[in-house]
């Protein structure tokens, strides 16, 4: 299996579908390619943050920076005007 196959079928497998045919072939992937085990393993602990739903705090500064970004960009695409401002709550 190739990354490419193994990224196409990715979604299955993550979701844990029953894929008997391809699942030796991911195992013997993920085994030696550490692209593809860091790529199935974000995917993995991505899912599990959505259903656990805990929200995770973010640093202040990271935030803040954040907010900035995300008025700068509204700005740009929709003015500064009061009735459209972005609100990030």
């Amino acid at each position: 299996m190739t990354c490419e196959e193994l990224l196409k079928a990715l979604n299955d497998y993550v979701d844990g579908a029953e894929l008997a045919e391809i699942c030796e072939e991911f195992a013997q992937h993920l085994a030696g390619c550490n692209p593809c085990q860091v790529v199935v393993d974000n995917i993995r602990q991505t899912i599990t943050l959505y259903r656990d739903g805990y929200p995770y705090e973010m640093p202040k500064r990271f935030e803040e920076r954040l907010t900035q970004s995300l008025q700068s960009r509204w700005e740009e695409k929709f003015g500064t005007s009061t009735e459209y401002r972005f609100r990030p709550e």
